[in-house]
C-alpha cells in the first residue's frame, strides 16, 4: 500500500487541498515506518525537503487526540522557529480539529491557561520552558505531559555536543519517568550525514536499540562561486561591497557575515550603494541584538514577497529552519567555523523543488580563503564534524540537581542521588562525585540541609529564582538602544561603548549620545559623520580535520573552477611559500620555518589542540609565544631546541592539575564557556577544562605522531 493511502482521511484531504503532486522521498519513507512501529526515528534530509510534514503526517494519523492530555510535544531550539512552525502545524491540525499551543516566554498567557484547564492536542515548546515548568510548577508537568505519545525534536543537530543538548537529554529522561506510557521520539536534522554520528544520535534519544535512522540521500545541486578581496582594514573593502551589490541587487538574498558588527556594516553599506544606484530599498539586518518586533517584520516581509527583491544581512538567527520564503542566493563573508554551519546556510537558498542552491563566498584574508576552500571541499566529500560528547557534564549536573531540589518542597539525599544516577545523562558520573558536588553546593549556600532534607539555600535562591536560570547558555548583558523613546535594538556590554562613538544597528549608523550604566540604556541619534562604527563579535572552535585539509590544499596543484582569478593567485602564492617544505603526510607532518633567529611552527591543528599546545608550552616555560588560531598556526621566537621541547612537553597529570588550578584561580574567565562551571569545586572545574576547553588526549596523539619538517634552502 502506498504511503498516501496509509494516512488518515483528514490528512489525505489536507494533501489534496494543498494540491501536492506527490509526497517527498523523506515523507514516503517516514510515513510507512512511523505508522508501523513505536520506534524512535531520526529523519535526515536536506533543508526544505518536507521533514516537518514527514514527522507530523503519520503522527497525526496515528494518535488518538480524543483522549485527555497533551499527546505530542514539539521541541525547538528557537522561539522564532516555534512561531514559524506554529502556522504550518496549526493549518494541518485544522483538518483534525486538534488544538496547537505555543508555550514559551513570549507566548499568550491565556492560551497556556486554557491548556492547563483542558490538557489536549499538540504543544510547541523550548527546552527552557520545560525546565521552568519542572522548577516552578512540577505538578503541571505531570498534569500536561504524563500521557505523551510523541516527541518531535526539530533541528536536533543544534543540540548535539552542547551543554544545552545535555540539558535537553536530561529533560527527556525526566519526562519519560513521569509518563504513564513511554513516548516515542522523532528527531529532524539537515546536517547529520556522517554514519559515525549515528551512535551519538541514538544515545541522545535515550534508546539506541529502538532508534532508527531514515536518511534521504538525494543530493542538492549547489552552484558555488568564491571571490577574494584582500583587506588589511577592519572594515570591508569597497570593491567587495560593490561586487556584492552587483551580484545580489536583482535577487532575494541572505548574507552571513561572522559577527553582529559585520552584519550591520554590510546592511548599511549595501543600502547606501543601492540608494546611489536607485536600486531597491529592502536591505535589513537580522541578529539577536535587533529588536524582536523588527526581526519579526523582516521575516514576515521576506516570506510574503513574491515580486520584490530583498537582502537580509544576518547571523545564525536565520541559519536554522525559519521559513522566510524563497531565497535565490546565500552569501558567506569569510570562512564559517564549521561545515555543519555552512550546510545549514547554503540550504537556505533554492528551497523550491528543482531549484539549485547558489552560494557566493567572499574572503578578505588569505587564511580565511584557505579555510573556506577546506570547508567546501570537505563538504563535497560529505564530511561533517564529529559530535563531541562530554561524558562527565559536571556543570550541567549542578544545574539539574538545583532544578530537582527547587521542584520539591525538600528532598533527602538518597532520593536526590537516585534521580540523578538513574538519569542516563549522568551515568558516567560516580555517586561519590555527585556527593562531592552536592556538599560543595551546601558549603556555598546554594543548598541548605534541614534535618534529612535538602532545600535551596540563600545564595541558591538568588540564582534559581532568576529567569536566566532555565537556560544552559550564558546570556550576554545587553544595553537597550533607543532613539527618542523608540527602541532600536540592543548591544552587548563592552568597554568600547561610550558617548560620541558610532555604532551599527538595525541597518543604520547611530551616534551614542548618552549611556546609563545603571539602567543599561543607550540613547542614540542618526548620523552620517563618517566616523568608523564599532564592531562586536566572537570566534568559535574549528575542527582539526578542517585545518588538516587546509594544509593538504597547499601541497596540491589543483585549480578550482569555482574560485576567481585573484583567489586562485592567492592560493598559488601560498603554495609557493610552502613549497620550501617537503611534506607528503598531512596527518603527521607539519612545517617549521627557520628564518634568522625566528622559528614559525605551523600546527594546522584544531582549535582545542592549538589551545592545549599553547597552554603546555607556556607551562613549560616557553615565553615570547604568539598564538594565532584563526590562521591555524603557532608562531614562536625560540632557539633551535624547539623541536625537542615540542616533542617532550610535560603531560604529567599531577603537574598539569597544578597548572590548571593556577589557571582557574588567576583567570576565572577561562570558565566563561560554561554557565554553571563557576559553582563547581575547583578539582571539578579542572576536569571541566580538560573535557570541554582543552583536549589533552588528542594533543598527546598529535604530538606523538608529529614529524616536524624544516624548510629547505
Amino acid at each position: 500500500m502506498s504511503s498516501y493511502n496509509l494516512l488518515s482521511e483528514p490528512i489525505r484531504k489536507y494533501i489534496r487541498d494543498k494540491r501536492w503532486e506527490s509526497l517527498r522521498p523523506i515523507q514516503e519513507a517516514a510515513i510507512q515506518r512511523i505508522l508501523a512501529t513505536d520506534n524512535n526515528y531520526v529523519l535526515i534530509s536536506k533543508t526544505a525537503s518536507g521533514k516537518t510534514e514527514a514527522a507530523f503526517l503519520p503522527i497525526l494519523s496515528k494518535v488518538n487526540f480524543k483522549e485527555s492530555g497533551v499527546k505530542v510535544l514539539y521541541i525547538s531550539p528557537l522561539i522564532a522557529l516555534i512561531n514559524d512552525q506554529f502556522e504550518r502545524v496549526e493549518k494541518l491540525c485544522e483538518y483534525l480539529d486538534v488544538s496547537v499551543t505555543k508555550w514559551h516566554g513570549e507566548a499568550n498567557k491565556g492560551q497556556k491557561d486554557r491548556l492547563i484547564k483542558d490538557p489536549n492536542g499538540i504543544v510547541l515548546i523550548t527546552p527552557e520552558s520545560i525546565e521552568a515548568m519542572f522548577v516552578n510548577k512540577p505538578y503541571n508537568v505531570y498534569h500536561l505531559f504524563s500521557t505523551l505519545e510523541y516527541m518531535v525534536i526539530d533541528e536536533v543537530h543544534s543540540f548535539l555536543g552542547s551543554d544545552r543538548g545535555i540539558q535537553l537529554k536530561s529533560l527527556l529522561e525526566r519526562l519519560q519517568k513521569i509518563n504513564k506510557n513511554k513516548f516515542s521520539i522523532v528527531a529532524l536534522s539537515a546536517t547529520v550525514s556522517d554514519v559515525n554520528q549515528y551512535v551519538e544520535l541514538k544515545e541522545f534519544l535515550g534508546n539506541s536499540e529502538n532508534t532508527k535512522i531514515i536518511r534521504d540521500t538525494n543530493k542538492k545541486d549547489i552552484n558555488a562561486i568564491f571571490k577574494y578581496f584582500p583587506n588589511a582594514s577592519p572594515e570591508l573593502p569597497i570593491p567587495l561591497l560593490e561586487d556584492l551589490y552587483e551580484q545580489t541587487k536583482d535577487s532575494k538574498t541572505l548574507i552571513f557575515p561572522n559577527a553582529r558588527g559585520r552584519v550591520e556594516e554590510v546592511a548599511v553599506k549595501l543600502k547606501k550603494i543601492s540608494d546611489k544606484n536607485k536600486g531597491h530599498k529592502n536591505y535589513f539586518s537580522h541578529h539577536s541584538a535587533v529588536d524582536k518586533e523588527v526581526r519579526e517584520y523582516v521575516e514576515f516581509f521576506a516570506k510574503n514577497q513574491s515580486h520584490q527583491n530583498f537582502c537580509i544581512s544576518c547571523t545564525s538567527t536565520l541559519e536554522l529552519g525559519i521559513d522566510i520564503g524563497n531565497v535565490d542566493e546565500v552569501v558567506q563573508i569569510d570562512a564559517t567555523h564549521s561545515i555543519a554551519s555552512l550546510i545549514q546556510r547554503v540550504g537556505r537558498s533554492g528551497r523550491r523543488e528543482g531549484k539549485q542552491s547558489n552560494l557566493f563566498l567572499y574572503a578578505t584574508d588569505k587564511w580565511s580563503l584557505l579555510q573556506s576552500l577546506a570547508c567546501w571541499l570537505l563538504y563535497k566529500e560529505q564530511y561533517i564534524e564529529p559530535i563531541v560528547v562530554n561524558k562527565k557534564p559536571f556543570d550541567v549536573l549542578v544545574h539539574q540537581l538545583l532544578s530537582i531540589v527547587k521542584g520539591t518542597s525538600g528532598i533527602i539525599l538518597s532520593e536526590l542521588l537516585e534521580q540523578l544516577k538513574t538519569n542516563s545523562t549522568f551515568s558516567d558520573i560516580e555517586i561519590d562525585e555527585m556527593k562531592d558536588i552536592i556538599f560543595h553546593l551546601t558549603e556555598i549556600d546554594f543548598l541548605e540541609k534541614i534535618g534529612n532534607e535538602f532545600i535551596i539555600g540563600i545564595e541558591g535562591e538568588k540564582v534559581v529564582n532568576n529567569k536566566e536560570f532555565y537556560s544552559l547558555f550564558k546570556t550576554e548583558t545587553f544595553f537597550k538602544v533607543s532613539n527618542k523613546g523608540n527602541k532600536i535594538g540592543e548591544l552587548p556590554v563592552s568597554f568600547q561603548i561610550k558617548v560620541d562613538e558610532n555604532i551599527f544597528l538595525s541597518a543604520r549608523i547611530w551616534k551614542i549620545k548618552d549611556v546609563d550604566f545603571k539602567a543599561k540604556k543607550i540613547e542614540v541619534i542618526p548620523t552620517n559623520d563618517g566616523k568608523k562604527p564599532l564592531f562586536f563579535g566572537n570566534s568559535a572552535d574549528t575542527a582539526h580535520k578542517i585545518r588538516e585539509k587546509m594544509l593538504e590544499i597547499l601541497f596540491t596543484k589543483e585549480k578550482y573552477d569555482f574560485l576567481d582569478e585573484m583567489g586562485q593567485d592567492c592560493i598559488d602564492d601560498m603554495r609557493k611559500d610552502f613549497s620550501v617544505f617537503q611534506l607528503t603526510n598531512f596527518t603527521t607532518e607539519r612545517p617549521l620555518l627557520l628564518s634568522n633567529d625566528n622559528l614559525t611552527f605551523y600546527s594546522f591543528a584544531g582549535s582545542k589542540i592549538n589551545k592545549t599546545i599553547g597552554f603546555i608550552l607556556k607551562h613549560n616555560g616557553i615565553e615570547n609565544l604568539y598564538f594565532d588560531d584563526s590562521s591555524s598556526f603557532v608562531i614562536k621566537n625560540l632557539n633551535s631546541d624547539f623541536i625537542s621541547v615540542l616533542k617532550h612537553l610535560n603531560f604529567e597529570k599531577s603537574d598539569l592539575d597544578v597548572a590548571l588550578r593556577e589557571l582557574v584561580e588567576t583567570n576565572p574567565a577561562v570558565l566563561d564557556f560554561s554557565k554553571w562551571g563557576q559553582f563547581l569545586p575547583v578539582n571539578y572545574q579542572i576536569q571541566l577544562l580538560k573535557n570541554n576547553y582543552f583536549d589533552f588526549e588528542e594533543t598527546i596523539n598529535f604530538l606523538q605522531l608529529l614529524k616536524v619538517i624544516k624548510n629547505t634552502d
